[in-house]
């Protein structure tokens, strides 16, 4: 049975030196809703678990199989989650986009519309505080909402 998938993928906020800060992203595209990581390291196959088993731990409470679309990246393919993708296959899926189509991949345009609400002609004194514009809007976003509803439709 086919379920109304989720899709993910990460975004790197720059700050004007070298720090920064990525985010790992979902959104359940049946209403909306948005799930989020906070990355302060990099991307890899540990952090892509992580994020993975969230966005697992959050979705199945509703006792529907979780199909995920994701992009190309290493880190998606890693064969270090494997064994728990393995494991949760009934429950949790990933399906992925073909290689470089990142026009296909809604998230991208959740990251766009965020750095256009939040970062746009703004200036941060500091990290902090683009973080806490940035998850000001996710946490707005973590509810179902038509805003990402729409945004993301795959029609």
């Amino acid at each position: 049975m086919w379920v109304p998938p989720e899709i993910h993928d990460p975004v790197l906020l720059h700050y004007p030196t070298r720090k920064s800060v990525g985010y790992w992203g979902a959104v359940r595209l049946r209403d909306g809703a948005f799930v989020y990581r906070r990355e302060t390291q990099s991307f890899n196959a540990q952090t892509c678990l992580a994020f993975l088993q969230q966005l697992h731990e959050r979705s199945r409470k509703r006792g529907r199989r979780i199909l995920v679309i994701a992009d190309n990246a290493k880190f998606h393919y890693a064969t270090l989650h494997q064994p728990w993708r393995d494991a949760h296959r009934q429950q949790f899926a990933l399906d992925f986009l073909p290689p470089y189509s990142p026009e296909l991949n809604p998230i991208e345009r959740v990251w766009k519309l965020t750095r256009r609400k939040r970062l746009h002609n703004r200036y941060f004194p500091t990290l902090d505080e683009v973080i806490s514009s940035v998850e000001i809007q996710f946490h707005e976003w973590s509810s179902p909402n038509d805003a990402l509803r729409r945004l993301c439709a795959i029609a």
